[in-house]
């Protein structure tokens, strides 16, 4: 019983995090006894609302911890005695077996919820740190870059998915990755594993970016070969690869299959499609590999946006996709974390709160002087 106690307890405690729907709808079994007993109370006997107190307890077992659960069934009973001081013939004695019962059979339901409730939590604590390790905070500044990221799982009780990216300063300069494998569950989170632990070693030894692709393109493919033979084709991932070279003034891109960036360049948004296609990971034996990489002017004061296609792909309820070139264009927020706060709250608008795909975006300015005086 000690167990059962401490177990409510640390739910119980936890519970206020919830939604504010949430909260509402935890008093729902008190509203139901309460309506119960002023039906029961205001109504002729021959209706004998008194019948349906059992319920009372039973909707309380989906939500309220073993305690409060047994509490509300105690009530209930206390209630149904009170009732047969009014109505002498409305079969007391069966009616409060019923609620017994009930309330027996939904502290143990309560129980067994709430187990579950503590595997889901430990998993969910396993999962946060997973994704520590795959999505780790990426550093605010590296030089005179500024760097922001966003992630957000279409499933709201996800931590990780396919989707992946990557800041590192090098002596190359700053190197950037962002992508997308196909699919879902834990095949695209390994692969989205293989190809971020293999840029975040390729990144410093490779002089170019295009040496780096070649050994993601490898990684991928030594991942995929666990796979059936017939299945590999089907594994793959989008990438995109970007270089800031030290002093800044150009960025470098390589687009493997990836939705193109965009680019806040001296007042206007730029669509970064490439001059050439490039394969996705692990593609590269089947259309070629041959890399392309494209260099745009990247000034002082300009922002490079990097996402993945949950956000170009988002839906509305018309099934319209998000307008994110236009939308780009109506902006002007000068520091990244707040483009990525704006975009955060559009998609979700934009949306009705319901995502189709996982999101990941990065958005990427380049500091001016007057950004390095302010800030010393």
């Amino acid at each position: 019983m000690m167990h059962f106690v401490i177990m409510s307890a640390r739910l119980w405690r936890r519970r206020p995090a919830y939604s504010g729907r949430w909260e509402a709808a935890r008093l729902s079994p008190v509203v139901l006894t309460v309506l119960i007993a002023a039906l029961a109370f205001s109504t002729p006997r021959e209706i004998a609302f008194s019948r349906l107190l059992p319920a009372a307890p039973a909707l309380a077992a989906a939500m309220w911890p073993v305690i409060p659960t047994i509490a509300l069934g105690a009530f209930c009973l206390l209630l149904m005695i009170v009732l047969s001081f009014f109505h002498t013939d409305l079969g007391t004695q069966y009616t409060s077996a019923a609620i017994i019962a009930v309330t027996l059979a939904a502290a143990y339901g309560s129980h067994v919820r709430l187990q579950r409730e503590e595997i889901l939590f430990q998993v969910r604590l396993v999962a946060d740190a997973a994704q520590k390790v795959l999505l780790r905070p990426l550093p605010r500044r590296i030089g005179d870059i500024e760097i922001e990221s966003l992630y957000l799982a279409a499933q709201e009780q996800a931590r990780i998915g396919g989707d992946f990216y990557e800041a590192i300063g090098t002596p190359h300069g700053v190197r950037l990755l962002i992508g997308d494998v196909r699919g879902k569950g834990l095949s695209a989170v390994g692969a989205a594993s293989a190809v971020i632990s293999c840029f975040r070693e390729a990144a410093y030894d490779e002089p170019d970016l295009q040496g780096i692709v070649h050994r993601l393109e490898t990684t991928v493919t030594r991942h995929s070969a666990a796979f059936p033979a017939h299945d590999q084709p089907e594994h793959f991932a989008t990438a995109l690869l970007a270089e800031i070279p030290h002093g800044g003034g150009r960025i470098r891109i390589l687009n493997c299959g990836h939705p193109p960036p965009l680019i806040a360049h001296c007042g206007k948004v730029q669509v970064l499609e490439p001059a050439l296609p490039s394969p996705p990971l692990n593609l590269a034996a089947l259309i070629g590999d041959r890399y392309w990489v494209d260099t745009v002017a990247f000034d002082p004061g300009d922002q490079l946006l990097l996402y993945t296609d949950g956000v170009s792909e988002a839906r509305d309820h018309a099934g319209e996709f998000f307008p994110l070139p236009d939308w780009m264009r109506s902006q002007h927020l000068e520091q990244p974390h707040e483009l990525l706060d704006q975009l955060h709250r559009d998609l979700l608008q934009h949306s009705g709160g319901r995502l189709d795909d996982d999101i990941a975006a990065l958005a990427v300015r380049c500091s001016g002087v007057e950004d390095r005086d302010s800030s010393a």
